[in-house]
């Protein structure tokens, strides 16, 4: 079982407030595996590749995916503004095709008079990621379906493109983004640990905060500001991108004595262990702390 020092530093034991971290759990050797990116060497984190087309449907990533590959080829390439990002028009037609979890349209739009790519979350996060695995690339203009892109729309091929578009988001791209520079990378840097302490910990619905303490390893300068932000970089960077991908559930409660203010509770869908698998060992000789 892992026993880290700064766990003692009474600042860490004020934020975990009764709650033993699930990785605390995991042997040095397989914490030491999980803060790598799943590779042919490192197998601590394994990612499916051979998702069922009924599975790949249950993705809004990988869904959404297919519609932005689709719209690609049919129209012969998306045009593009001098930004690089999808045009007005383009944007507004794909609001129209897309679907996302816990996404309100009308709210997200209300304070915009013209939509531009960045302002429709969902269709930005697919195009960046599509971009990111080579299924697309800009090419005179336009937004275009490369080789690879074009055989994702195979059956036989699409298995493979969760897996691909998961490894990057979590391991290759800088989630910081939707968490604005919250917490700097924090704590996406230990996505693999972060990943296998939710396989054990979010069987049922457990609140974002609790969901931060029990998986998530502390740092220093999470204690420097003045109100506690690691749930809503945890949220930003983990758990929403999660439910992004298909793999969590979330359900939402009004705060009492709060006209706007949510609480945010998650659980594993049954994606979560489809596409994930984990070959790591524990020593439960002091029993089960969460």
């Amino acid at each position: 079982m892992v026993a880290e020092d700064f766990l003692q530093d009474p600042q860490v034991r004020q934020w975990l407030d009764g709650v033993e971290p699930a990785w605390m759990l995991l042997t040095f050797e397989s914490l030491r595996a999980l803060r790598h990116k799943p590779s042919a060497i490192q197998t601590a984190i394994r990612v499916a590749n051979d998702l069922s087309v009924g599975e790949i449907a249950g993705s809004p990533v990988a869904r959404n995916t297919l519609i932005l590959l689709r719209q690609a080829i049919e129209r012969g390439g998306l045009p593009l503004t001098a930004t690089g990002n999808l045009s007005r028009a383009v944007v507004s037609e794909m609001c129209k095709l897309i679907e996302w979890p816990d996404y309100d349209q009308a709210d997200a739009f209300g304070f915009n008079k013209v939509i531009n790519e960045p302002d429709f979350l969902p269709l930005h996060v697919v195009r960046q990621l599509a971009q990111a695995a080579t299924l697309v690339r800009a090419q005179r203009g336009k937004l275009v379906a490369t080789p690879l892109g074009k055989s994702m729309l195979s059956e036989a091929r699409q298995g493979s493109m969760l897996a691909i578009l998961f490894h990057l988001a979590f391991w290759r791209m800088d989630l910081g983004y939707f968490g604005r520079g919250l917490l700097g990378s924090w704590p996406q840097a230990d996505a693999g640990v972060v990943l296998w302490s939710l396989s054990i910990c979010a069987n049922d619905w457990q609140s974002a905060e609790k969901l931060t303490r029990l998986c998530t390893i502390p740092e220093p300068a999470m204690f420097s500001g003045t109100w506690d932000r690691t749930p809503y970089a945890t949220e930003a960077r983990i758990l929403r991108p999660l439910l992004w991908f298909g793999l969590l559930e979330c359900r939402s409660e009004k705060m009492p004595d709060s006209r706007f203010g949510e609480h945010h509770f998650y659980r594993k869908a049954k994606l979560f262990d489809r596409l994930l698998a984990f070959d790591v060992r524990v020593d439960f000789s002091e029993g089960a702390r969460h």
